[in-house]
């Protein structure tokens, strides 16, 4: 795989943007979301799209632990 030129990379993160601010009116509900999805499939490589979905995934659980701290499990280290 060659590496994207600046216009593809561009049309990429577009795509990814669009899907994203999709997600975040629909409550993250992705059948809401399908042609953006699919859109944002076939613009990006598909490890970017791995590594965008794993990313959305850290950013909303980084914001949950801001915002509302770290809670551990009760049964943690009880045996």
């Amino acid at each position: 795989m060659s590496a994207p030129t600046m216009e593809e990379r561009k049309a990429c993160w577009g795509a990814r943007d669009e899907f994203w601010q999709c997600l975040d009116r629909h409550g993250d509900d992705a059948s809401q979301c399908e042609k953006l999805r699919l859109s944002f499939e076939s613009r990006c490589p598909q490890q970017w799209v791995k590594h965008f979905d794993k990313r959305r995934d850290f950013l909303k659980y980084k914001k949950k632990l801001e915002t509302e701290g770290y809670h551990p499990p009760e049964a943690a280290g009880k045996s």
